[in-house]
């Protein structure tokens, strides 16, 4: 008798469709793309105050992605070829033009729609669906072009700029505004970019985005409700910061101002601004259960 073959009949180790080992051509590639983007992410966007939220959401993104990644296996359904080359083929195009011409914004907005195109092939609209927060938390990585930046900012500068000076004018400190520009006893202080209130409010909503869906999963309308009130939590840190600034500046001089403690008071008060967001939070969530609670009993 021939011995049997214990194995007949049964379903493939990989019974998914595809076999992780014949990704490696697709993940070098991807690789490879990702390597040049993050080298122009570094020298335009991660190395200034406004994108430095940028390296904390990759890192975090692509750990989210990979604790998910045994389960979005197993319900793979590979997607439609036309699809994926319609998605696939102008996102290079974006690359390359971004490349080109040295524009981080379409450079790195390609290399996610490549990355979405090649989630799709391998796992399918359903999977994607699924994971709609992991995927949406990397879209932050993209940096928004510098024209709408300085449009949305202007406005912001010149707001927290008023209510800065306002506020200190109060108690009697010599301040004046100009535009963005403050005056300050001797000194003059120009309101930039990183302080208007955008860098804060971009890096919060990740960041709260971020613990919303580690402690409160996959909740669409929490997390719209929780990035609403990030706005003007962001809005107010930064103002409080100018208003250190300033009184820095008055009372220890421009250089101690402009020196490292610049830098310390944003970080003191983006830490305090995510302290103030995940105590909103834990109100919420409170408020919630009591209502609940009162429902039950009534």
């Amino acid at each position: 008798m021939s011995p049997v073959d214990a194995t007949a009949g049964q379903a493939p180790a990989h019974s998914s469709g595809w076999d992780l080992r014949a990704l490696w051509p697709l993940a070098a590639g991807l690789a490879v793309l990702g390597a040049l983007a993050v080298q122009d992410l570094i020298r335009q966007s991660w190395s200034g105050e406004f994108g430095a939220y940028g390296p904390v959401v990759l890192v975090t993104g692509a750990w989210l992605l990979w604790r998910r990644l045994p389960s979005m296996i197993e319900a793979a359904k590979p997607g439609n070829l036309g699809v994926t080359l319609a998605v696939i083929i102008p996102s290079l195009v974006s690359f390359i033009f971004g490349r080109a011409y040295d524009f981080v914004t379409f450079e790195t907005a390609g290399l996610f729609g490549v990355f979405m195109a090649m989630l799709y092939a391998k796992f399918g609209l359903r999977v994607m669906a699924r994971e709609w927060f992991p995927l949406l938390y990397l879209a932050f990585v993209i940096p928004p072009p510098q024209a709408l930046l300085s449009q949305v900012t202007a406005p912001l500068k010149e707001f927290v700029s008023w209510a800065s000076t306002s506020a200190l004018a109060n108690f009697g400190l010599p301040v004046a505004r100009q535009g963005v520009t403050i005056f300050v006893a001797q000194y003059q202080l120009l309101v930039e970019d990183a302080c208007s209130g955008m860098n804060s409010i971009v890096g919060l909503t990740a960041v709260s985005l971020l613990y919303i869906y580690l402690v409160r999963g996959q909740k669409i309308l929490y997390s719209i409700l929780m990035t609403v009130m990030v706005i003007p939590i962001a809005i107010v840190a930064n103002i409080l910061r100018i208003m250190v600034l300033i009184l820095l500046t008055y009372y220890a001089g421009n250089d101690v101002a402009q020196g490292y403690l610049h830098f310390t008071a944003g970080i003191f008060l983006f830490a305090i601004a995510i302290l103030c967001v995940f105590a909103i939070d834990r109100a919420v969530a409170f408020g919630a259960h009591r209502w609940r609670a009162t429902g039950a009993r009534a």
